[in-house]
């Protein structure tokens, strides 16, 4: 057996000086008077005996050895008599106590404040600031347009409250900001549900207060907790800076509006996200459209003075701007009417929404001059066939996307579902609501419900790309792929998505056929490598609730406009044939187009290049160009319309009925797609409705 090594003299030295540290704060200082005593003392005497001037005596030697070292140490060069020497090294270490304990005082607080600073936990004494209560995926795209949205005016304060590292959030923000100019961004830290720390953030003085929803799973019952936070702290009364806050079911809505109060505005980003993809179907290049227009990158909503107009038609209007493109009417009493019909009257009072670069631009100007009605287009545009749609995956948000695609479908369309696991029973549709459709039987469909698409589901290892490769897609006319959520497990939910798209793009390379695609993905950075054609489109789940709660924070009025815009009934953003409106191969001015849009009841605001589509980083898209603005167009041009699609009202807006089809339990049957329905069916015909603000 090996005997223990011995420890040698300088372990146990050190060990004992440690043990001895250890003890108090007295014994350090001890040892730091020794110590320094065993270096200054000696140090002294040998300068003075070494200095050519000193004196010869031993007795003088000392004392120039004592004032070298007291001035050393601070601690007095008085000399005579020891008692003085005492007394006056004692006034010395009294006055370096006194000093050092100040200077550790000013110090330690110094810290805290530091500290303090550093959590976030300052109270922010601001003006007409910006308060974004809140961290989600939206809160870089939110506070980016907001940026972009007060670049052109008095720069003011955006300050971010959330539950998260003061540090953290700033770097965050750092990185995928662009520099803020002279908008200050203010960061602090702390639950926005607790009023003292909301208070922190001073939202009686701000202009906008924005709560956003995170991704957790109670994120919808913590934007709840806030807004009552927020009503506890601004009061009961019609007063105080408007809030608006967004949630991800639509059974939080109706409370967040009760708990919002008078001065909120409640928007569900599931249902906003559903519509857009569901609207993103039929009409390639909608994405990129909407993503141009809803940014504070170049034209964006404006309300402007009507006066000019009052007592005239509405479709005046649209030929009496030259540089903004009119959309709707903002009636004296509040209510929102976009494209309403050209003759209605605008009443003394009212005010147009118009797409427009600045208010600068909304000045009024007749262009009716600028019309060339030999290029006008004849006849009707051929009315849309049935289509056969292919969804693939399932979240949260299919049974919404599939109640908007079955509300929109052509009649006789088909709409099939492919999912690596079983489909989660439905929601119960509200009491007011008309029952849904049992798709269990769909060969045998009853009554006025014949009409409505047929909805199949079968199951599928879509995690593997051998699976995704052996689709045959030849049927379909569009895909929608539709990711995991990020709560489901993986840290990364667009990987799925993007090995898809891959495997997609595959496809039509083998088959040489362009399919017209509509993928979702969580994260806007992943969007420049999803791997689609010019003629497919990428939805990004909550950039385009950001992208309107930044709107809206700007003006509240635009709620009803966007309510409507991405709602299944009323008017809506569309890309329709140019050769719909002007013929193809003449050259014309936009103005004509805008007359040939208005004669066919819409409202032109732009259009797409089919020579520059895939050219980034417009894509083609080209809203509110100049009513003068002359160009060639060409048979693949699309122009953007709002516009009424002939869709039948009668119908629900809420999620597919879904009862009977899977088994919540267990894996779906495959279910055999061979019969594709009906193309040639009789589009029905256009049903205005007139959308109340909200």
């Amino acid at each position: 057996m090996t005997g223990r090594r011995p420890n040698s003299l300088r372990d146990r030295a050190r060990y004992r000086f440690d043990r001895t540290l250890a003890r108090s704060t007295g014994t350090l200082m001890g040892w730091l008077v020794i110590t320094c005593l065993a270096v200054v003392v000696p140090v002294s005497a040998v300068l003075v005996w070494t200095d050519p001037g000193s004196p010869r005596s031993l007795s003088g030697r000392l004392t120039a050895a004592w004032r070298t070292s007291a001035e050393t140490l601070r601690l007095g060069a008085i000399s005579g008599t020891p008692l003085r020497m005492v007394l006056s090294a004692l006034l010395g270490l009294v006055a370096l106590l006194c000093v050092s304990t100040l200077i550790g005082v000013i110090t330690t607080s110094l810290a805290e404040r530091m500290a303090e600073l550093s959590r976030g936990r300052s109270t922010v004494l601001e003006r007409g600031h910006v308060v974004v209560l809140g961290w989600s995926d939206q809160v870089c795209t939110v506070v980016s347009e907001l940026v972009a949205a007060q670049a052109a005016h008095r720069p003011r304060a955006i300050v971010l409250l959330a539950d998260r590292d003061k540090t953290e959030m700033e770097r965050a923000l750092a990185a995928r900001i662009a520099p803020a100019g002279r908008t200050r961004l203010i960061c602090r830290s702390g639950p926005a549900s607790d009023p003292a720390v909301l208070a922190l953030v001073s939202p009686r003085a701000a202009s906008t207060v924005l709560v956003l929803p995170s991704g957790e799973p109670a994120g919808d019952a913590e934007i709840l907790r806030i807004l009552l936070a927020l009503r506890a702290l601004l009061g009961e009364g019609p007063g105080g800076p408007p809030v608006l806050a967004a949630v991800h079911d639509d059974r939080y809505r109706a409370p967040a509006r009760l708990a919002a109060g008078p001065r909120g505005t409640v928007l569900e980003t599931d249902t906003v996200t559903a519509r857009l993809i569901a609207q993103c179907v039929g009409r390639p290049g909608l994405s990129l459209v909407l993503r141009d227009l809803l940014d504070f990158a170049g034209d964006e909503f404006h309300l402007a003075d009507a006066t000019a107009f009052h007592g005239g038609p509405f479709g005046a209007t649209l030929l009496g701007h030259a540089e903004s493109c009119v959309m709707g009417l903002l009636s004296p009493l509040g209510r929102t009417w976009l494209n309403p019909p050209a003759d209605t009257v605008v009443a003394p009072g009212s005010r147009l929404i118009v797409l427009s670069r600045d208010e600068r631009t909304t000045r009024p100007a007749d262009c009716g001059h600028l019309v060339d009605p030999s290029v006008i287009a004849g006849g009707r545009p051929p009315a849309e066939a049935a289509a056969r749609l292919l969804v693939l995956g399932w979240n949260r948000r299919a049974p919404l996307v599939l109640g908007q695609l079955r509300r929109t479908a052509r009649p006789g369309s088909v709409l099939e579902v492919i999912t690596d696991r079983a489909v989660p029973g439905p929601r119960q549709p509200e009491p007011d609501h008309a029952p849904e459709l049992d798709l269990t039987e769909p060969d045998h469909l009853p009554g006025p419900d014949a009409a409505r698409p047929v909805v199949r589901f079968r199951t599928a290892a879509l995690s593997r790309p051998e699976t995704l490769l052996g689709l045959d897609l030849a049927p379909y006319d569009g895909l929608v792929v539709l990711g995991p959520d990020p709560a489901d497990g993986p840290d990364h939910p667009d990987d799925w998505t993007l090995v898809a798209l891959l495997a997609l793009r595959l496809l039509e390379e083998r088959t040489g056929r362009e399919l017209r695609v509509v993928s979702e993905l969580t994260d806007d950075r992943n969007r420049p490598l999803a791997a689609v054609n010019p003629g497919s489109d990428v939805v990004v789940s909550g950039e385009l609730t950001g992208l309107l709660m930044a709107q809206i924070a700007q003006n509240r009025h635009l709620a009803a406009v966007f309510d409507e815009l991405f709602s299944a009934e009323g008017s809506t953003i569309c890309l329709r044939p140019a050769g719909t409106y002007v013929r193809p191969g003449s050259e014309a001015t936009f103005a004509t187009v805008v007359a040939a849009a208005r004669d066919r009841g819409e409202c032109a605001i732009g259009y797409r290049r089919h020579d520059l589509r895939t050219a980034p980083p417009d894509h083609g898209v080209r809203l509110n160009p100049h009513k003068g603005e002359r160009r060639e167009w060409s048979a693949e041009d699309q122009v953007v319309v709002v516009a009424r699609d002939p869709i039948d009202l009668s119908e629900p807006t809420g999620p597919a009925d879904l009862t009977g089809l899977t088994d919540p339990t267990g894996p779906a049957e495959p279910i055999d797609l061979a019969d594709g329905g009906g193309k040639h069916r009789p589009e029905r015909p256009p049903r205005r409705t007139d959308t109340e603000s909200r």
